[in-house]
Formats: C-alpha cells, structure tokens, sequence
C-alpha cells in the first residue's frame, strides 16, 4: 500500500535549508538537551517525508528543531503529524536557559500546562550549576531580534499589546489583593492561548518590542503568582524561561528585574549564597540601562539577602546604595511596571533587614512607617508589613504590643490566601511559642478561625 507524501514536512524542511543528515542530528540533539536518547538518522527523516508515522515524543523534538533553523515556531502538526501535543510539560520543566527563541517559547508553553498543586510544594528549585549558566549567558546575551515581518500568522497590532497589558494589570490586581492562587490558572490559560500565538504573529519593529516587553511581564507575574501558592519549582522555571523571553529584545531592565526575584525567592527559601549571586547579578545586568528607581530596587534586594547573610557592613551599603538610587528615582523614564516601586516599598524592604539584622528598634521604626505609607489596596503587602513589626516588637521583647499588630495582619484575611503570608504568620507563631500565656493562646485560636473560614469559602 503506497503512503501519501508529507508534504508540509518537505515544505518546512526547504524553508529552513535542512538537510535528512543535519535533521537528524539537530533531533538528536536536542532529544540529548531533554534527557532522552532517539536514535533519528538520515534514514528516519526520509521515512517520514515518504509519508511514514513518527512517535509523538520524536515528532516534537523534531518540530522543535525546524523551530531552531527557521526561527519561527513550529508545531508538530505544521509538519504533518496532527493531533501530537507540542511540548512535554515535564521535558519543557527540566530544561534551563533555552538555546534559542522557538525553545524558550515552547519551554513557557509547557509551563503553562502544569498546574502548581501538581508537584510537591517546596521542590528544589533548578540546580545550581544551571542558574549560574542562565544568569552568564543572560548577562554576555545579544539580542535575538524578530523576523515577524516573514511570519504567516496573523497581523499584530498596539491594540493587541495594549489588551495584554490590561489584562495583566488585572491578574496583577488579583495577585496584590488575594494571593497569587487566586489568578494563577485562569492566567496560565490566558498566556498559553492569548499571548503565545501573538508572539507568531506578524508586526512591525515597533509593534514587536512592545509585544514582547508585555510577554515577559505576564510571564514574570505567572512566575510571581506560582512562588506565591508555595511551588518553587514551577515557580523558577517561569523565571528562567522569563529571562531567556528578555532577551530576545534587549530588555536589560525587565531581565534584571527577574534576577532580583531570582534572588528573592533564593533568599525566602534560606538559599542565602545564590540570593546575594542573583541580586548582584540583577545590579550588574541594570548598570547602565536601567532607570534610577530600578537600581534602587535591585539595590534593596541585595540588602536583603546580605542581611540575612547577617553581613551587616555589606546590608549597610546596599541599603545606603538603594537610598541614593531611590533619591533620584524620578529622573529617569520608568516601564510602567515599576510604579509600585515607590517610598512605601523602599521602607518596606529595609524593615526586612533591620529585622533580619535583629535591630530591633530600627526594624519597628522602619515597618511602621511601612505600614502607614502603604496603600491598602496592596492587602498582602500590608499584611507582610505588619507580620515584619510584630516580629519587630517581639524582638524588643514587647509581646503585648507583637501579639496586638499580628492580630491585625490575620485580621483582614485576604492575604492568607498567600502560601507566603500563612508563613509569615507561623513563623511569628513559632517566635512567640516560648513566651506562653493568654494572648499568645487567642492568636493561635484567631489564626485557626481564619483558616478555617477561608477554607469554607473555596
């Protein structure tokens, strides 16, 4: 029985100027990169073109290599085997800093089709050696640039870009008020079909840098929100393939903002050696390009982790480093992004310090003023705010006073559907145990109505 020919195979395979030889090796290859062994040869490709079938796995591995040589995405189906899923959520996870624009992008696809319930809470984050290999190639990275103008698909215009950035405006809104739980899947739907096929679209320069500057926000915050239900796997997987996205059009400062949630996330974890790396890296990456208020920003947060390093001349510096950026933050053209980086986070960031530094009467100085600059539509910053003053005015040994602002932070509720925020409050707990006593015993009580209470609501 003869078979059809696969045209669209041959048709892919001419416009990218691939050889049967140097297909299969690029299929190898990059089966190689995914942990796999295929054994593709000259002869396969050949059978496939004849028309002959392919295992899914393969065919995609093979779609990712045609992505790599015409610089476009390309689909299993968009070379003739349909109905095969284009990237495997647990291959596209374990990689790291993609090799080029179409893999990076399959990479987020694949990301967008895990869930954060599905893997174990507290996973490791990616190995060391691969961060250092990201942040490297990030840092020495040239622009990938665009060839959209060639593209089939369909025309993009600002209008597009200008609904993405609404949209994560929204989910933005969502995440500040509710936790990062609360948006993250309708997110993930919203990236993987909305904001992916628009990457593939057609547009102008223009039109293209804003798009992907959007990209990578949406994907920074599908990042955000996964770190704040409490899976850091997923979680840093976003950003790296986030920063691998900022490359593509020279985005210096929205990369180096994701090295500094790199580091956030490193430090929150106790991984201090990789949280001062990445915050250094985030400063180095800005130097030059970035605006005054985001140097401040990165600043703040190698302040951080140096405090917890507990190296106290080092936090000093960096926090004196934030404050001179912060002084002439409105000199520069800030990314609309960066508008929450005002004083109230500033101050917000060095009361962290101070308490990590256990300076107790400057932690409470700072976090009251944290809290009173704070606006309340920002619930889970409030919340971290007070959470950091009452371990504060625990550390001076004012439990009354510790006990009285915690209750505050829980009273409100809405930041508890943060995984962060719920361990803010059981750190205080475990702080305040050892003191014993009535109030202590009415804050646990009030914590487990709270929870309880929330959970009636889900």
């Amino acid at each position: 029985m003869s078979r059809e020919r696969n045209h669209r195979l041959a048709a892919v395979m001419a416009e990218a100027g691939a050889s049967n030889k140097g297909l299969a090796r690029r299929v190898r290859d990059i089966a190689a990169l995914r942990g796999v062994h295929v054994g593709t040869t000259h002869v396969a490709v050949q059978r496939w073109l004849d028309g002959g079938g392919i295992q899914p796995q393969t065919a995609v591995f093979l779609a990712d290599a045609l992505s790599e040589k015409t610089g476009r995405r390309i689909t299993p189906t968009d070379i003739g085997f349909p109905g095969m899923k284009s990237g495997s959520p647990s291959s596209v996870a374990r990689i790291g800093y993609a090799r080029s624009l179409p893999e990076a992008l399959e990479q987020l696809n694949g990301l967008t089709q895990l869930r954060p319930e599905d893997e174990q809470a507290g996973a490791d984050l990616l190995p060391e050696g691969d961060v250092n290999a990201a942040v490297l190639s990030w840092l020495v990275s040239r622009p990938d640039g665009f060839t959209s103008e060639a593209s089939q698909g369909r025309r993009v215009g600002m209008r597009d870009v200008a609904a993405i950035r609404t949209a994560a405006d929204m989910f933005m809104h969502l995440d500040f008020k509710f936790g990062g739980g609360h948006g993250h899947k309708a997110l993930r739907h919203y990236f993987r079909e909305d904001v992916l096929p628009l990457l593939n679209g057609s547009y102008s320069s223009r039109v293209g840098k804003a798009l992907y500057e959007a990209a990578a926000e949406t994907a920074q915050l599908l990042a955000w929100t996964a770190y704040d239900t409490g899976n850091h796997s997923i979680a840093n997987r976003y950003m790296v393939a986030t920063l691998r996205l900022t490359q593509v059009i020279d985005d210096r400062t929205m990369g180096a903002r994701i090295l500094t949630n790199m580091s956030h996330q490193a430090n929150y974890l106790g991984q201090v050696p990789r949280a001062v790396q990445l915050a250094r890296a985030s400063l180095e990456g800005g130097r030059g390009t970035a605006t005054p208020r985001a140097m401040a920003l990165f600043a703040a947060h190698e302040a951080r982790a140096l405090s917890t390093a507990q190296d106290h001349k080092g936090a000093a510096r960096a926090m004196n480093e934030a404050e001179r950026y912060f002084e002439r933050a409105d000199s520069g053209d800030d990314p609309d992004w960066l508008a929450y980086m005002d004083e109230a986070e500033l101050v917000g960031e060095f009361c962290h310090c101070f308490r990590d530094l256990r300076r107790g009467d400057e932690a409470v100085r700072y976090a009251e003023r944290a809290v009173a600059l704070t606006d309340p539509k920002y619930a889970r910053t409030v919340g971290f705010c007070r959470m950091v003053l009452a371990g504060s005015q625990l550390l001076n040994g004012d439990l009354e006073a510790a006990v009285h602002t915690a209750s505050l932070a829980v009273e409100d509720g809405d930041a508890l559907q943060s995984a962060r925020f719920v361990r803010y409050v059981t750190d205080f707990q475990d702080q305040a145990s050892p003191y014993g006593g009535p109030a202590v015993q009415r804050f646990n009580e009030q914590v487990r109505d709270a929870l309880a209470e929330l959970d009636d609501e889900e």
